[in-house]
């Protein structure tokens, strides 16, 4: 068996006034997945559990996000979440608060048997 990457998904998540980083990034990745309903790891007859889910998170001050509550977004699977420097802030003019926007990269990977073949950019299956 190989783990082999199945989706990648994308996300963007907003704190509008708070600037706070952690609730833009679970927004951003509640946003990547309720554009999918994911039947991966029914169609290949594993639990939902075996997914592996690597989080990158891109936002403004990024050692300040909670990495457990962006993993508790997921329903199931093993959830790593990666947090680097990227996102945006806007200052609110002639406050003291910003709006934060933060952006997530969500990638599953599943065990599958090594003698699937892949496909090509024609169609075709490449051995």
């Amino acid at each position: 068996m190989t783990l082999k990457r199945m989706v990648l998904q994308m996300g963007q998540g907003t704190d509008i006034r708070g600037a706070d980083s952690t609730k833009a990034a679970e927004r951003a990745v509640r946003d990547a997945l309720w554009r999918n309903n994911l039947q991966i790891a029914d169609a290949l007859r594993q639990p939902r559990n075996s997914m592996n889910i690597h989080v990158t998170i891109g936002a403004p001050r990024p050692e300040s996000i909670d990495k457990d509550a962006v993993a508790a977004v997921f329903p199931y699977g093993k959830v790593e979440v990666l947090c680097e420097e990227g996102g945006l802030e806007i200052a609110t003019p002639g406050r003291d608060d910003s709006t934060l926007l933060a952006h997530a990269a969500v990638v599953v990977r599943m065990e599958v048997l090594d003698d699937i073949p892949a496909s090509t950019n024609d169609g075709s299956t490449a051995r």
